[in-house]
C-alpha cells in the first residue's frame, strides 16, 4: 500500500525513517534531519524542506552525496551492484540495452567528466515527465554539462539529485501528477506544430498567422471544446478565446442578513420581509497567454498559462461544477514581436490598443500584415475596413470582469536555484532601451601613443564595466549591453566609431528613472574625459506593471495552502499581463524551469510535478475567488 502523509506525521522517529528510506543515495541523514520538522502539511513540503536541510549541510556534504552516487552507465551497473531504486531508473531510461556505441562513449564521458570535476555526473534520467529520458538526450545532456564552471555543476547535481528523489518519494505516496502530465502533453503535441526550415531541424519556430500558428490556434479550439468550454472561437486577431459560464442565477447577497432558499438562491431580508431577489450579472476572470513562440524556441513560454487554467475548466466541467463567475481562457495570437513589429497585438487588442497602419507592415518574405490576415481568414469579407471594425469590438469592458493572472514559466534561474516549484510575481518590471554612438578618431594601433588615443570602443567597453557595477546596487534591477560593433573596424586601427545598445530594467519607474540618468551621466563623463563625443536616442520606454496588491495576496495564499513558503520577485521579461495591466488589475505566478532557467531556447524545460503544483494553485484561487462570490 502506498505511503500516506499521516502514516509518516505520526509514525516514531526510526519508523519514519525508514519509510523514506532509499530517498538519497546512500545518504539517511537528509531525511533524517526533514522528519525534525514534522507534521508536514503536503509532500510537497516535504520535498521543500529535503532541499532545505542538504542546502544548509555545507559543500563538502553535499560532494560526499554525489559521490555517494553511481555512474550513469558504470561499473555499479555492469556488476549489477546498483541499489533497488537506481536499477530501476537507469532501466527506465533504457541504460541497460546501450549499443556498443553508446556505451563506449557513456564511459568515455564518464571519465572525462570525472577528471574535470571530481565527483560522478549526476541526472534524473526519468525525466521531467518522469517516464525516461532517451540514451540521446542523456549523452547530449552528459555533453552540454562537461562544459560548465564546476560550481554550477555543483548546484545542477544537487538539483538533479532533488529531481531524483522526488520522484522516489511520488513512488512511495504512490502519487501521479495527472494534471501535471496532461499539462506536459498538451505542450508536447501542441510542439508539432513549427515552420518549414524549422521543422525539419527538429525546432520549434511559430510567428503570427503563419501556416504552424494557425494549425496550433485550432488545435487549442478543439482541445478547449473537448474540456468543456461552453465555447472558444478564434477571433478577429487569431486569439483563441474560450468561455466557460458562471452559474445561471447569482442573486446579490449583499445584505448581512440574507438566507437561502432550496433552490440556492438568495433572499436579503429587510425588516423582518423577504424582499423580491436581486440578480447580478455575473463578472469574469480573465486568464490565458500567448502561443506564438520566438524562432527556435522552447515549449513552454507563454503556452503553460494557457494549459493550467485550462485544465481547471476541465475539471470543473467533469465535476458538474459552476462558479459564481465566468472564466475566460484567451491564448493570444501574438505577444513576441517575431514576424511583425507589433509585440503584443494580442493582448493589446482586449485593451483596445491596436494600430491600424499595423495592417501594412511587411514580413522578411514582403507579406503584409493585411494579407496574412486574408490568408488566415480572419476577415473572410477582405474588406479593411469591415477588419479594423471587428478588431476595434474585441476591446473588453473592463467593469465586466474581475481581474486578469497569468501562469508563466520564469524565464530565468531563480526559483530554480531556490529549489522553489512556485513564485509569486509581484511587479513586471519597467524598462528602457537605447540605440546609440560613440565617435572617436581611428587611427594607427602601431603609432598612437596611448595617451593620446581616441578610442570609441575603450569608452563603451568602460560604459559597459558600468552596467554591471550600477544595476547590482539595487539588486532587482538589470542593465544590458546586447550589441557592440565597431563598423569597419581593422585589426591594426584604433576603433573610431562604436555603436551598442542598452537595456534598462528595473521594477519600479522611480528605480528605471535613477538607473537610467546615472548610466547616461556615466556616458557623458566617460567620453568627455577620453576625448570622444556620443550619439544616442531612446527606441522603447515601458512603465512598469506592478502585481494589484489583492490579486498578489490571493495567489500567495493559494501557494501557501499548498504548504510551499512564499517567494517574491519581479518579472524582468514582458509579458500580455503588462497590457491587460492597463485596464484591469493583474497579477502573475510564476513556475520554476530546469536547466538553470533558461529560455527562449530548446532547452527551455519544466516538470509535470511542478505543473502539477501550479494546477492545484490556480485551482486554490478559483476558490477563494468562489467563497468572496458566495455568501
Amino acid at each position: 500500500m502506498p505511503l500516506t502523509l499521516s502514516q509518516l506525521n505520526a509514525a516514531p522517529a526510526p519508523e519514519a525513517l525508514s519509510m523514506l528510506d532509499g530517498l538519497y543515495e546512500h545518504s539517511p541523514w537528509i531525511a533524517e534531519a526533514a522528519l525534525q520538522q514534522r507534521p508536514f502539511q503536503s509532500v510537497a513540503q516535504l520535498k521543500y524542506l529535503l532541499t532545505e536541510v542538504l542546502d544548509k549541510a555545507g559543500r563538502k556534504a553535499q560532494i560526499a552525496l554525489i559521490r555517494a552516487h553511481p555512474e550513469l552507465a558504470g561499473k555499479a551497473m555492469v556488476s549489477q551492484s546498483l541499489t533497488a531504486e537506481s536499477t530501476n531508473e537507469q532501466s527506465k531510461a533504457g541504460l541497460t540495452n546501450c549499443s556498443a556505441e553508446e556505451f563506449a562513449r557513456l564511459q568515455q564521458l564518464n571519465a572525462e567528466y570525472n577528471a574535470k570535476f571530481g565527483w560522478p555526473f549526476i541526472l534524473a534520467v526519468r525525466g521531467p515527465r518522469g517516464t525516461g529520458l532517451s540514451r540521446a538526450e542523456i549523452i547530449a545532456t552528459f555533453e552540454r554539462r562537461l562544459h560548465g564552471h564546476p560550481d554550477f555543476e555543483l548546484q545542477e547535481c544537487l538539483r538533479n539529485i532533488h529531481r531524483i528523489a522526488e520522484i522516489r518519494l511520488n513512488d512511495k505516496f504512490g502519487l501521479t501528477p495527472t494534471l501535471g502530465n496532461d499539462v506536459w502533453d498538451w505542450q508536447e503535441a501542441l510542439s508539432e506544430f513549427s515552420e518549414p526550415g524549422f521543422a525539419e531541424q527538429g525546432q520549434l519556430t511559430v510567428t503570427y498567422l503563419s501556416d504552424a500558428h494557425r494549425a496550433c490556434a485550432a488545435r487549442i479550439q478543439g482541445w478547449m471544446l473537448a474540456c468543456g468550454f461552453d465555447s472558444a472561437h478564434i477571433d478577429a486577431v487569431g486569439n483563441v478565446v474560450g468561455r466557460y459560464e458562471a452559474l445561471a442565477n447569482v442573486f446579490d447577497t449583499s445584505s448581512q442578513d440574507a438566507i437561502s432558499n432550496n433552490n440556492d438562491s438568495y433572499l436579503p431580508r429587510q425588516n423582518g420581509e423577504y424582499s423580491p431577489k436581486t440578480l447580478i450579472k455575473p463578472k469574469t476572470l480573465l486568464t490565458g497567454s500567448h502561443y506564438d513562440t520566438v524562432r527556435n524556441a522552447g515549449k513552454y513560454d507563454g503556452r503553460l498559462g494557457i494549459f493550467v487554467p485550462m485544465a481547471c475548466v476541465r475539471e470543473l466541467h467533469r465535476a458538474g461544477r459552476r462558479l459564481p463567475f465566468a472564466i475566460e481562457v484567451v491564448a493570444f495570437a501574438e505577444e513576441e514581436g517575431q514576424r511583425f513589429k507589433a509585440t503584443f497585438l494580442g493582448s493589446g487588442a482586449l485593451t483596445g490598443d491596436f494600430n491600424p497602419e499595423w495592417l501594412d507592415q511587411l514580413d522578411a518574405d514582403g507579406i503584409s500584415m493585411w494579407q496574412a490576415m486574408q490568408h488566415a481568414v480572419l476577415c473572410p469579407s477582405g474588406d479593411k475596413a469591415a477588419a479594423l471594425q471587428a478588431i476595434a469590438a474585441l476591446k473588453r469592458d473592463p467593469t465586466q470582469y474581475m481581474g486578469f493572472v497569468e501562469v508563466h514559466i520564469e524565464q530565468g534561474p531563480v526559483l530554480n536555484a531556490l529549489n522553489l516549484p512556485l513564485g509569486v510575481v509581484t511587479a513586471i518590471n519597467a524598462s528602457v532601451r537605447y540605440v546609440g554612438e560613440v565617435i572617436g578618431t581611428a587611427s594607427h594601433a602601431g603609432t598612437t601613443p596611448m595617451n593620446q588615443r581616441q578610442d570609441a570602443a575603450c569608452a563603451v567597453a568602460e560604459l559597459a564595466l558600468y552596467l554591471e557595477q550600477r544595476a547590482a546596487q539595487d539588486g532587482d534591477s538589470v542593465a544590458t549591453m546586447g550589441q557592440l560593433n565597431v563598423p569597419a573596424g581593422s585589426i591594426n586601427v584604433v576603433p573610431g566609431r562604436c555603436s551598442f545598445s542598452l537595456d534598462l530594467r528595473a521594477p519600479n519607474d522611480l528605480q528605471r528613472n535613477a538607473l537610467e540618468g546615472d548610466v547616461l551621466q556615466k556616458l557623458e563623463q566617460f567620453c568627455t574625459r577620453r576625448g570622444v563625443r556620443y550619439e544616442i536616442q531612446p527606441t522603447m520606454r515601458v512603465s512598469a506593471a506592478p502585481s494589484a496588491p489583492e490579486w498578489q495576496q490571493r495567489w500567495e495564499a493559494a501557494v501557501t495552502a499548498l504548504g510551499l513558503p512564499v517567494h517574491r520577485l519581479p518579472s524582468g521579461a514582458g509579458h500580455d499581463a503588462m497590457k491587460l495591466h492597463e485596464v484591469m488589475p493583474q497579477a502573475m505566478l510564476f513556475v520554476r524551469g530546469q536547466n538553470a532557467g533558461i529560455s527562449h531556447n530548446p532547452l527551455e524545460s519544466t516538470t509535470s510535478d511542478d505543473m502539477q503544483l501550479a494546477v492545484e494553485a490556480f485551482a486554490q484561487l478559483l476558490e477563494q475567488l468562489a467563497g468572496k462570490n458566495r455568501s
